[in-house]
């Protein structure tokens, strides 16, 4: 079908191209203010320790220093979930903890002064991995977690929100199944997202108790919620968010960044900016979580899963924030991959010494099906069922229910994207390569091909409110009121697109607000997914309020009712009659509209991710290659089409599908050390080294909003892992059980190699 949009579905300029590409955009570290301090933090060289002594009287005496704050000096001021992790503490939890905090009137000096401080430490036993931290005799890290077990369960998700995956009768599912198979999985290697802009803040404090915060991060709105709670609900928060530089939804809490110049702004009465260093950004902020299952899955000859149980060990490190977050969204994205009527899944989070688990996109549904898939596989198998006829059958079709994460069942009434998976199986010719099970595709010499494939959705597109407006002037322009901060996918954009679609305005005549808490109406901010459908709706309805309001004023002027107007370039003219029209300037110079649009939740649709991936395995050094990679996915109708090329081509980096092949955190399990926290040690892939990426993308109207729209950006990371693993796999012959597929574990799994221990040792 032709579009016959505007601007939907067409390439058009970003409102900040030419600020991107000229400098002209202020990211954090641009920004400077009169009197503007630095701060620094010093950090734990310790895994876990108690604080007996802080002797800071030579740094507060280096000429420069305005503040030098501890445990003994800071409110107490609590994040997590539940709340009890202090901004500092006299224990310390992880290398890299906090202990200190720095302002002076430079950088230097504040570097310098870290080194003046002295610190007395009673080192404790620590503890890396979760069995050994669930033991009765393991270190514990909080007294509020007995067993180092945290706290399930979301109060931000409501009262019924969701722990475990426990329905129907899994004895009977094992009884109707005609194979059972069980394993464990890991994808635990913890890579790290990381954006190019580190994570920081500019606070200003203001008394009796009142800060402004300038902060580089997904959700600013969020953050000024966040930090309310945090600051114990006596501070009253104003955060301005400008361009943020990529996040992939780890920037979407930064609490302890900005509470850090918050405390620091307060001690000295002066702005102070705190940004972190690459290192502490890699080796001192939150990163994916490790996750763990072991399980038994019971499955049909026609490829029907008849039961799945057992245990989901998540690693959260030395804190939660999101954690229980991540378990309730997975356990409910896992309903949507894979249809089965008896489930017994118990997730556990754990607390062990390692920086903490955060944000990344695939937020829980990844961690869990990238050891899921690999399980089911086990049963596939045995049946000689073809993953793909797997995936494509085991997909949530419109009918279906699932739990999602506020603990209530749903009822899907989306699209089948079966067409869509289908024409990415064709593009990539699945059809011609699969070879069965545990067989290579291709054999040439010591390399060996294979193929995968992974499939993610998720509900979250429909998750949690937003608010906008929309403001007319008589000039003919049109402002939108958002608190969007451009993390760059260019969804600003893209939401001025919606309101000068609404509107029949140029692009040009149609300008949004900057996201400061102060101005703008709630927002939870683009994550999930949720940009497209969730903000999306709500800026629609506000340009769709503040149309109706202006023909209401403006009708009895043309002597038609409301319902016959139609308006185009700033001019409203009667339906059927152009020549009865006028300009908006009719609704007076003195006058401005505006138009208010709110979202609620819905989750009752979901996008869908398939991913197809082709490896070359050299038998001799264990390289794994990606020959290819093909994307297949339906949006409904695309937005932005180069967006979402973008989009799309993000499936490889930032904890995608080379966290299956090379991007990992390399932790020193006997002292907490991160080993590989700098960019050369820390693998990324090169431009050099990018494989030939397709994409398959239907256009099936969805039941969103007027566009038929849904975002699919952050779940392109999510189906490439499990992807992979299968791949690789199939091309050796052989079941690998965790990410990343380095050469040592494929030479090991090839008999080639002696293993190693987790500790590093050879086994």
């Amino acid at each position: 079908m032709a579009n016959t949009y505007r601007y939907i579905g067409k390439a058009t300029p970003r409102k900040d191209a030419a600020d991107i590409v000229t400098g002209g955009s202020r990211f954090l570290n641009d920004i400077k203010m009169p009197n503007m301090l630095y701060g620094k933090v010093l950090r734990s060289p310790h895994a876990h320790a108690l604080i007996k002594r802080i002797d800071k009287s030579k740094a507060e005496k280096l000429e420069g220093v305005e503040a030098v704050l501890t445990w003994e000096d800071v409110p107490d001021w609590r994040g997590g979930t539940p709340r009890c992790t202090r901004i500092l503490d006299r224990k310390v939890r992880y290398v890299g903890d906090a202990v200190a905090l720095i302002a002076a009137t430079n950088e230097e000096i504040a570097r310098r002064a870290i080194g003046l401080i002295d610190v007395e430490y009673e080192v404790l036993p620590a503890v890396f991995e979760m069995e050994e931290a669930l033991k009765p005799d393991a270190p514990q890290l909080y007294d509020e977690f007995h067993g180092n077990v945290v706290t399930p369960g979301v109060p931000f998700f409501g009262p019924k929100s969701l722990q475990e995956v426990v329905m129907g009768d899994v004895e009977k599912g094992f009884q109707e199944a005609d194979v059972i198979t069980e394993g464990t999985f890991g994808y635990e290697n913890i890579p790290n997202p990381l954006p190019p802009e580190a994570p920081g803040a500019i606070a200003l404090w203001e008394e009796p108790n009142r800060v402004t915060l300038w902060v580089s991060n997904q959700a600013s709105y969020m953050d000024k919620i966040t930090l309310f709670h945090v600051m114990g609900r006596k501070v009253e928060v104003r955060t301005i968010g400008g361009p943020c530089g990529g996040s992939y939804g780890s920037k979407f809490m930064s609490w302890q960044v900005q509470t850090y110049a918050t405390l620091l702004s307060r001690a000295t009465g002066k702005p102070v900016k705190l940004i972190f260093t690459k290192e502490e950004h890699l080796a001192a902020f939150t990163m994916r979580i490790a996750s763990r299952m072991t399980a038994r899955v019971g499955m049909k000859r026609d490829g029907t899963v008849t039961a799945v149980s057992g245990t989901w060990l998540i690693d959260t490190g030395y804190y939660s924030m999101t954690t229980q977050s991540q378990v309730a969204v997975g356990c409910g994205e896992v309903q949507i991959a894979v249809r089965c009527a008896n489930w017994d899944l118990k997730p556990k989070i754990v607390c062990t010494n390692r920086n903490a688990s955060g944000i990344v996109r695939g937020f829980g549904g990844q961690e869990l099906k990238c050891t899921l898939i690999p399980l089911l596989s086990l049963a596939m198998e045995k049946l000689e069922i073809d993953p793909f006829q797997f995936l494509k059958k085991n997909f949530v079709k419109p009918g279906d229910g699932y739990f999602w994460r506020d603990g209530i069942w749903y009822t899907y009434r989306g699209v089948d994207f079966s067409k869509a998976m289908e024409g990415g199986a064709e593009r990539f010719g699945w059809g011609k390569k699969w070879k069965g099970w545990l067989k290579p595709s291709a054999v040439e010499g010591t390399k060996r091909r294979g193929i995968g494939v992974g499939v993610h959705g998720n509900a979250d597109i429909g998750e949690d409110a937003s608010e906008a407006y929309v403001r007319l002037h008589p000039d003919g322009t049109a402002m939108l009121f958002s608190c969007v901060t451009e993390h760059g996918t260019g969804q600003r954009t893209n939401f001025v697109k919606m309101v000068a679609e609404v509107l029949q305005l140029p692009l040009d005549n149609v300008s949004i607000t900057p996201a400061d808490s102060l101005i703008n109406p709630y927002e939870f901010g683009p994550a999930g997914s949720r940009g497209t459908y969730a903000i999306g709706s709500a800026v629609i309805a506000a340009a769709e309020d503040a149309k109706r309001k202006l023909f209401e004023l403006l009708a009895p002027k043309l002597q038609a009712e409301p319902s016959e107007l139609e308006t185009a370039d700033g001019v409203i003219f009667v339906k059927g009659h152009p020549e009865k029209k006028m300009s908006w300037k009719a609704m007076s110079v003195d006058r401005t509209i505006t138009g208010c649009g709110r979202f609620e939740p819905d989750y009752t649709l979901s996008n869908c991710m398939m991913t197809f991936v082709e490896v070359e395995v050299d038998t001799e050094t264990g390289k794994v290659t990606l020959c290819r990679v093909v994307n297949a996915t339906d949006v409904g109708q695309v937005i932005d089409p180069l967006g979402l090329e973008g989009q799309l081509n993000g499936c490889l980096g930032s904890g995608g599908i080379d966290s299956a092949l090379f991007e990992e955190t390399i932790l020193d399990r006997s002292s907490g050390h991160i080993l590989n926290a700098n960019m050369i040690d820390y693998k990324w892939r090169t431009f050099s080294e990018l494989p030939p990426i397709d994409h398959v993308v239907f256009e099936t109207p969805i039941p969103s909003h007027r566009f038929h729209a849904v975002g699919v950006g952050e779940i392109a990371t999510s189906p490439g892992p499990a992807a992979v693993l299968m791949a690789v796999s199939n091309a050796i012959g052989i079941w690998l059980h965790e990410y990343p597929v380095t050469p040592e574990r494929v030479l090991k799994a090839l008999g080639k190699v002696r293993p190693r221990d987790r500790k590093g040792g050879v086994a």
